[in-house]
């Protein structure tokens, strides 16, 4: 398997500023490692209990991104010493994530994700929800968190106006937050949008971070 050449595949056809996120869930250390030695040093997982473990047995170097759907019982796994939270969708998972910085003594940078698909199965906030959160007094009195961009996935379809539809649109909801929250804050800049399927029609909408598994690794790998 050619990992690295994979990898240097994708980034030979991204703008610079785009981060690649190399998604490692259920692959093993080995093929991980492999890109590693290659010189790739961001990955993402889904399991936060898969993550701490990787992140044991590998080299300190990594910037590691939690991508998957996160549980608020399972943040203490992860929050000694993850990169990114792509996928906050609840004030209740940000009061925790906030929490258990505290107790590393860090500041945890995350991204709100934002429901823009069709999908009744896809998580995420509303705008309105999102608005809710940030003008709420109980997130502004979190000082171990950091708002750093917003997320989201895209219907499941073959059709390529809809899902450039759908990644406009998180684009736009990420200008008026900007605006409206972040102005002056040079760290408010992702948008985390795009996959192995997605991920250059994500890029055509704004993309700032796209997320890639089987391009690089092949196809999933279930533990049975």
């Amino acid at each position: 398997m050619e990992i690295g050449k994979n990898i240097d595949g994708i980034l030979n056809t991204i703008p610079e500023e785009v981060k690649l996120v190399a998604v490692s869930k259920t692959k093993p250390v080995e093929m991980i490692m492999e890109a590693y030695n290659h010189g790739y040093r961001i990955f993402g997982e889904n399991k936060p209990q898969e993550l701490r473990d990787k992140h044991n047995e590998m080299p300190k170097d990594i910037e590691w991104h939690m991508i998957g759907h996160l549980q608020t019982n399972k943040v203490k796994y992860i929050a000694p010493f993850v990169s990114l939270i792509h996928a906050v969708d609840s004030i209740k998972l940000l009061a925790v994530i906030n929490k258990e910085a505290k107790k590393n003594n860090r500041i945890i940078d995350c991204l709100l994700q934002v429901f823009i698909a069709e999908e009744e199965s896809k998580f995420g906030l509303s705008e309105d929800e999102l608005y809710q959160i940030l003008d709420s007094d109980e997130f502004k009195q979190m000082e171990n968190v950091r708002i750093v961009g917003v997320m989201g996935m895209a219907t499941y379809t073959d059709d390529n106006a809809q899902i450039s539809k759908e990644f406009a649109n998180l684009k736009e909801i990420f200008g008026r937050v900007k605006s409206k929250y972040y102005s002056n804050a040079n760290w408010f800049k992702e948008i985390s949008m795009g996959m192995s399927g997605d991920y250059k029609l994500a890029i055509e909408q704004g993309s700032t971070i796209i997320r890639v598994g089987s391009s690089i690794f092949g196809n999933r790998v279930y533990n049975s």
